[in-house]
């Protein structure tokens, strides 16, 4: 039986990516991401997914091209199945993390309520060296360099946003 001390004192900030099949964008997101606060000793305070806004791909490991890159640089997405965005489970999340625009329009028409679209910002948003509307570019269609820029492109955005809510998510506020 687990003691006092055992039992967490808050619930994790709960995250999710999202970019259109769950396929490269955003696996690519959920893993850095995940690499980045257990790096920070905080995996305990955060519970990190991702997902599409398609089903095309449901079940499905990561694009090869996904999972060379992610490997290039020390990460592991091997074990990635793509999943399907439910708007059922946004009350699920504290933030749900739009690839790009188009994607951040489909959740916010989602979103049951205007606290969950609220909840629904894009990923470059917390990157100053972007406008405030720039999108992760979708390298599905493009070779396998193109992968590799997008992931450099989502490691900085992945660790401005850390920056951004670790303050609060230690100080366990969700």
């Amino acid at each position: 039986m687990p003691s006092a001390a055992d039992v967490p004192t808050s619930s994790p900030f709960r995250i999710s990516f999202v970019c259109s099949g769950n396929i490269c964008r955003s696996p690519m997101a959920e893993v850095v991401f995940r690499r980045i606060v257990e790096e920070a000793g905080v995996a305990d305070r955060f519970a990190v997914s991702s997902a599409g806004t398609g089903d095309w791909h449901v079940g499905e490991p990561a694009d090869e091209r996904t999972i060379a890159a992610l490997a290039a640089r020390g990460y592991d997405g091997s074990r990635h199945r793509a999943r399907q965005f439910a708007p059922d489970r946004f009350p699920e999340f504290d933030l749900v993390v739009a690839l790009d625009r188009s994607h951040e329009r489909i959740l916010r028409s989602w979103a049951p309520t205007m606290d969950d679209a609220a909840k629904v910002t894009l990923m470059l948003r917390y990157d100053e060296a972007w406008p405030q509307h720039a999108e992760v570019p979708d390298p599905y269609y493009a070779d396998r360099h193109e992968f590799d820029r997008v992931l450099a492109t989502i490691e900085r955005a992945s660790r401005a946003l850390f920056h951004q809510i670790e303050p609060a998510v230690r100080q366990g506020a969700p």
